[in-house]
């Protein structure tokens, strides 16, 4: 824990090294990307060995959830935060940004009632995953910039977990740089924690190629989800309204967030996740 708190407070350290241009070039989120056609075909993603509930929450206590931006939670993992609550378990959001600056184009004075309307958004959909009021924090940090938190963003998630935590956040290489810093941050923060942590792609699945030779497919599971807890994630999903092109903070003429095409990898009767 004392080389995260030297490295929050020492203005002194070098920046991380950037990706390789050819690396950073093969996980662009640009496009379409993988259709959801294409991963139903993938015989790896379909063959994965299944993890049932019990195995993946194993002896947690309680579950959080790291999320760079309200939805990335329901996105990756709102089955298993569904059977989570059903269970009994605990189940505690950590949402780092408000996801202020999701379209480029709304004017800077927007961004205020965008966050606030992307904060109810994720405590409506919590609420139909079966998590309490209680179960939901927002520090409300700059949207796209965890990558300038370093050290002090794993320090200040350290101080918010508990040694029997099951922490999930979002995979280290999915290609979104909030995304990333989120996971580093997680990593140094469970690790120090003596916390459990696991991962789940989100726009890993725009920029991977389906024969899976950009995934982790060694240390993957999956998770079936039943017909009612897959409609619970579907029923949460649906309170997105400002990422799904509805409501008053969806700007004119803007292209939604979360089109069809990119709903459709998170209607899937499983959830993957990176243990």
């Amino acid at each position: 824990m004392a080389a995260l708190i030297d490295a929050a407070i020492d203005a002194t350290l070098p920046p991380a090294a950037a990706p390789a241009p050819d690396e950073a070039d093969a996980r662009l989120i640009a496009g379409r990307g993988t259709p959801e056609s294409a991963w139903r075909q993938s015989s790896w993603l379909q063959a994965l060995p299944e993890a049932a509930p019990e195995a993946l929450l194993g002896d947690a206590r309680r579950l959080v959830v790291v999320a760079p931006h309200p939805d990335d939670e329901v996105l990756g993992a709102g089955g298993l935060i569904a059977l989570a609550a059903a269970r009994g378990l605990p189940v505690w959001v950590l949402a780092l940004t408000d996801g202020e600056r999701c379209y480029p184009a709304l004017p800077e004075a927007s961004h205020a009632a965008l966050a606030q309307a992307r904060r109810a958004e994720l405590h409506r959909a919590l609420a139909r995953l079966g998590v309490g009021s209680g179960g939901v924090e927002h520090l409300r940090l700059p949207d796209g910039g965890l990558q300038a938190e370093g050290a002090a963003l794993a320090l200040r998630i350290h101080r918010l977990l508990r040694p029997h935590d099951l922490v999930l956040t979002t995979w280290r290489r999915d290609g979104h740089p909030d995304h990333e810093a989120a996971a580093a941050a997680v990593a140094d923060a469970a690790g120090c924690s003596g916390c459990r942590r696991m991962e789940f792609p989100v726009w890993g699945w725009h920029w991977a190629r389906p024969d899976g030779r950009d995934l982790p497919v060694a240390d993957m599971r999956r998770l079936p989800l039943d017909r009612a807890t897959r409609a619970r994630k579907l029923w949460a999903l649906r309170a997105f309204a400002s990422q799904l092109g509805r409501g008053p903070a969806m700007p004119a003429a803007a292209e939604p967030i979360l089109p069809a095409w990119v709903l459709a990898r998170f209607r899937r009767d499983f959830e993957t996740f990176v243990l």
